[in-house]
């Protein structure tokens, strides 16, 4: 592995010990040929997960296994991932496995050779394989939010992102935020833009989330985003004299 990759592939766990390791190998598969470091993130786990993942670090040398003492959440485990990451260009899926790692490249060079004003390219799943009330409440959701804050984004919970780590790293950090990465990006002055994926059964595991919970945490969120919003102003580019 060279000392500077070009992509960073972070994956936030927990409880995905069926899951975690499968994942892992496609995802090596798909960027087999390419400068890239894996960096799965368990958040506190309370089964196998961080274990399995530490024994396949002898299988696959790229993989780094970083690991919460306290359960945090998906959000801070994409920020743990990507403060730890070496790569200008940050890929991320989620680890139940229904993110199709194949897809991943193509959004990650997309992004390699796109302008410096685009910061990110995001998953917009296809066919989903997702219970009808979830299907229906993720439509809701994105359609609420999408008219609200203008983010251009049909899905923003996609777990299948590629954006620019500085870019990220310059957004207010907040619980949730990987759903209002395009808003916040946008509000930067920076550029997105949407690619169709893959989208699949989940195979083991349960979802750590519900509808209600869903909903119950959008509802300040959006209001938040939308104040932040309200506050940005855009200095239209910056020189130095």
């Amino acid at each position: 592995m060279t000392a500077t990759p070009d992509f960073s592939i972070v994956v936030p766990v927990f409880d995905e010990g069926e899951a975690a390791p499968k994942l892992a190998r496609e995802i090596a598969t798909a960027f087999a040929g390419d400068n890239y470091e894996m960096i799965f993130v368990d958040d506190a786990s309370r089964d196998d997960t961080k274990a399995r993942l530490i024994a396949l670090k002898a299988e696959i040398p790229r993989l780094r296994v970083l690991s919460h003492q306290k359960n945090s959440g998906q959000s801070r485990a994409v920020r743990t991932g990507v403060l730890a990451a070496r790569a200008p260009i940050i890929v991320t899926l989620d680890g139940d496995g229904q993110n199709d790692p194949a897809d991943a490249p193509r959004l990650a060079k997309a992004l390699l050779v796109g302008p410096r004003t685009l910061a990110l390219v995001g998953g917009e799943r296809v066919k989903r394989q997702d219970s009808s009330a979830k299907r229906f409440a993720s439509k809701f959701g994105n359609g609420v939010r999408k008219r609200l804050l203008k983010d251009t984004a049909n899905d923003t919970g996609c777990g299948l992102k590629a954006f620019r780590r500085e870019a990220f790293l310059r957004l207010p950090y907040f619980d949730h935020i990987h759903r209002y990465i395009p808003a916040l990006m946008l509000r930067e002055g920076y550029e997105v833009s949407f690619q169709p994926v893959n989208h699949r059964h989940r195979e083991s595991g349960v979802s750590k989330y519900t509808n209600f919970g869903r909903l119950k945490a959008s509802i300040s969120d959006l209001l938040g985003v939308m104040w932040l919003q309200s506050r940005a102003r855009d200095p239209q580019g910056v020189e130095e004299a």
